[in-house]
């Protein structure tokens, strides 16, 4: 009815405020209807349609410059800002992206996907403004579980020291993903249901302005700290208050005419100081199955929208690496009272919500505070415990001084399991997991480990608890089989495996590349070429002796990883080729690796085929490889292994 007019915040602008009501139920169908079929972020979007309304009917993008804190709470914005057309290819190989992304459109100032960033943004575009004589508005919006990262606080700290002309608008939910944590948090939800302190603060200042400014400064000390008082007994926002933000709040985030209201006042009151705008709403809201189990609905997979069933199909042959890990580490915990667990805000993501059920005094959600989770860790290992911190892959990075200072230098034992490592699929450039690998590797006396299949990935939990030194264990969102008849080999310290004998080439396969390495090594056999598949397990500490044994049988080697190639796998077998002079003529590399770029969005399986890193791209590299000898030297290993693009 509405939706089909508004291509574009100025169409928007031409609907009578009293359509807006109307047109929120229509971009909340069209929200359901498309996650419905692509499965993506939905309850965290149902929950900000009417606060993105208001934001685009009063204020003007992309010449006001709107920050989404994290981003999966934009489809709306999406939607309203030019790409209702595209919204059916959200989160597609080839589509739209599910969160807001600078390249796609000038309505998007960043490419966000992380938590905790956007006010430190939105303050540094402010300054710039600043700068450069400008007058528009910048706003910044997260979610309250966002504040429970310690940047948010930096950027608070700072906006209200320097008083910057700024926008921060909190949508509170008591939700991230998990259902929120902290002190803060709490804080948060124990609100009154009325904005009282406004309307008192600006009757106070009438009053001051017109009768008790005649009366003398002593009079105008006794007002100022009688409307402290009152204040502090009142007002959910004392605390930003005190941070140095005028607040205005809390309002109810699902009454769009009421928020727009609001946003007019506000931006007609001309302030030149930081406004904060504390908007409470509901993760789902309008769509009952999101409403009653938000954590569920946060990243849904296809459903069926009339009754909310999701249409994933199990296959009780095959498990997720996820799920392994998750129950492996139960069954450790219940036998060594040492083991615990810590999260950071993503306790379903990482498959941990057994483990807090049944051993709750054993499990820690500390937020979306990696770099927390990481030191909180550190003091557990003093301690004498054995602290497991899950984490996804592109997550640790934030993290990454803790790792160094807190962990390898204090020479504690605290295990990372690196969850999403590798390409992680529809939530695109912000989530995939290419550089871990690179960032731990030359980590004092870091051990970083890869599983070939979900055995495997048991046993190096077990082995990583019994290790007296920091461990990280990488691995990818991937389904597979339970059961895939390939050998185990009992662990040892920097010692491969070899799965496969061969004669013509060494295939160095490393955690999700060992099973397409076998298969391609398997195609290439029916064309005469005979190939030794080897399971690294490690991409550090590497066997040197081990490792050269293997490697010097071959003229041609070929390695493979889900990764970056810089400070990669590859590179760690040419850096120990390095310490063996006597191989270094005599051998040929092919390092068959990832882009190092921020890879775009779209199926698992279909990326994996662009980038030439699935069973076929490999066995069309690596027959190539063989094909074409050359002087006998050390080459290509600078080369992408990256076939033509499809």
């Amino acid at each position: 009815m509405y939706l089909e007019k508004v291509n574009s915040p100025q169409d928007l602008k031409k609907l009578d405020i009293s359509q807006l009501p109307v047109l929120a139920q229509e971009i909340r169908q069209k929200i359901i209807e498309v996650v419905s079929e692509n499965g993506g972020h939905l309850a965290s979007n149902l929950g900000t349609v009417e606060l993105i309304i208001a934001l685009h009917y009063v204020f003007n993008a992309p010449r006001d410059s709107i920050l989404f804190d994290v981003g999966h709470q934009a489809y709306a914005h999406k939607i309203l800002t030019g790409r209702k057309d595209k919204i059916n290819t959200i989160r597609q190989f080839g589509g739209i992206s599910g969160y807001p992304n600078r390249d796609e459109s000038p309505y998007d100032p960043f490419t966000t996907g992380h938590a905790s960033n956007t006010i430190s943004l939105a303050a540094g575009v402010a300054a710039a403004r600043d700068l450069l004589g400008g007058n528009e508005k910048v706003i910044a919006i997260l979610g309250d579980g966002s504040l429970t990262g310690g940047l948010a606080f930096e950027g608070l700290n700072n906006v209200g020291q320097s008083q910057k002309d700024l926008i921060v608008i909190l949508n509170s939910n008591d939700m991230s993903i998990s259902p929120n944590v902290g002190s803060l948090s709490k804080y948060l939800n124990k609100l009154i249901s009325q904005p009282i302190y406004n309307r008192v603060k600006d009757a106070a200042h009438r009053f001051v302005e017109t009768r008790l400014q005649r009366m003398g400064p002593r009079m105008m000390k006794v007002t100022e700290r009688f409307e402290e008082f009152l204040k502090g007994l009142i007002v959910p926002g004392i605390f930003f208050e005190e941070l140095g933000f005028r607040y205005f709040g809390p309002l109810d985030g699902h009454n769009v005419l009421s928020l727009t209201e609001t946003f007019k006042n506000i931006a007609s009151l001309k302030l030149k100081e930081p406004i904060f705008i504390h908007v409470i709403t509901q993760k789902g809201h309008g769509y009952p199955p999101s409403e009653n189990n938000p954590v569920a609905y946060h990243g849904a997979s296809r459903f069926d929208p009339k009754t909310g069933t999701f249409k994933k199909a199990e296959d009780p042959a095959k498990m997720s690496y996820t799920e392994a890990f998750a129950g492996k580490l139960l069954e450790l915990a219940r036998q060594d009272d040492k083991i615990v667990a810590i999260t950071a805000a993503m306790c379903e993501g990482t498959g941990l919500q057994e483990f807090r059920k049944q051993l709750p005094k054993k499990f820690f959600d500390v937020g979306i505070a990696e770099a927390h989770a990481v030191c909180f860790a550190s003091g557990l290992a003093h301690k004498g415990f054995k602290p497991v911190v899950a984490i996804y892959s592109t997550f640790l990075q934030r993290a990454y001084d803790q790792i160094l200072a807190d962990v390898s230098m204090q020479k504690l034992p605290v295990i990372f399991a690196l969850d999403r490592a590798g390409i992680v699929g529809a939530d695109g450039m912000s989530h995939q997991g290419l550089f871990d690998i690179a960032y731990l590797r030359h980590v004092p006396d870091m051990v970083v480990m890869a599983p070939k299949d979900i055995a495997e990935l048991k046993d190096m939990l077990a082995f990583a608890v019994s290790l007296n030194q920091a461990v990280a264990i990488r691995y990818p969102k991937e389904d597979v089989l339970v059961e895939n008849g390939l050998p185990q080999e009992k662990l040892v310290l920097g010692n491969p495996q070899v799965i496969k004998n061969g004669n013509d080439i060494l295939l160095l396969a490393l955690g999700s590349m060992v099973m397409p390495a076998l298969q391609a090594a398997q195609e290439l056999e029916k064309e005469g070429i005979s190939a030794e598949v080897v399971n690294a397990r490690f991409a550090k500490p590497l066997n040197p002796e081990i490792f050269i044994k293997e490697i010097s049988k071959f003229k041609k080697i070929v390695t493979l990883e889900e990764g970056v190639r810089e400070g990669g796998f590859g590179s760690a077998i040419l850096e120990l080729l390095h310490t063996h002079p006597e191989y270094k003529n005599a051998i040929e590399i092919k390092v068959i690796h990832l882009p190092s770029e921020f890879l775009k969005h779209g199926a698992r399986s279909l990326l994996l085929k662009h980038y030439g890193v699935d069973a076929a791209g490999i066995t069309t590299t690596i027959r190539e490889f063989v094909k074409t000898s050359k002087s006998g030297k050390i080459l290509n290993w600078l080369s992408s292994a990256i076939p033509t693009k499809t």
